[in-house]
């Protein structure tokens, strides 16, 4: 059994949109929880073969790397952004939302610490044990936290945000990924 890599077919946004980039994120992320899932099931039956080292190697980079920067453009610019435009306002529904949402990103961290050993050795070529029960439990996480922020925190914010403050964010996006889009 061959493991896919996902493909990016979603269109490409940039921090020029940074909530629709924050979403596409999103989208990337649901299709890295496939291909752990995946590979968790191939491993045990065909252990660390070329096809796992691979899609191991691909998982990899996108949580060490987009997903890190994804929970920095929440909580560095989106978040304290949200916060400020609601100066003067009883905000204390948004602050229970973006204080439970950066919680949430702990817990996602410590979940994905947990698999990172496991997956680094696989995409070493060396034997490990890939649980999937401990795949299944990251990914459930990941998805009730997307759920979360698509039904609640992005809507909020495209209500809340005035065009200035998404530039700024933008702007922000693109110096965390070195220039780059995302």
């Amino acid at each position: 059994m061959a493991v896919g890599i996902p493909g990016f077919s979603s269109p490409a946004v940039g921090p020029e949109a940074p909530l629709a980039l924050l979403s596409a994120c999103h989208e990337r992320v649901g299709r890295q929880c496939a291909t752990l899932r995946r590979l968790a099931a191939h491993v045990a039956a065909h252990g660390a073969d070329a096809a796992a080292q691979t899609a191991a190697g691909s998982v990899l980079r996108y949580f060490d790397t987009a997903a890190v920067h994804h929970h920095s453009d929440e909580e560095e610019d989106l978040f304290p952004a949200l916060i400020e435009s609601m100066a003067g306002s009883d905000a204390y529904c948004l602050h229970a939302l973006v204080d439970g949402l950066t919680q949430e990103h702990r817990q996602l961290e410590a979940a994905w610490r947990g698999l990172h050993g496991p997956l680094q050795a696989v995409s070493a070529g060396q034997p490990a044990e890939l649980d999937a029960d401990r795949v299944e439990a990251f990914c459930n996480l990941y998805a009730a936290h997307i759920q979360r922020e698509e039904d609640e925190l992005l809507p909020m914010a495209a209500r809340l945000l005035d065009d200035h403050a998404l530039a700024d964010i933008g702007r922000a996006m693109r110096a965390r990924r070195g220039g780059e889009a995302g």
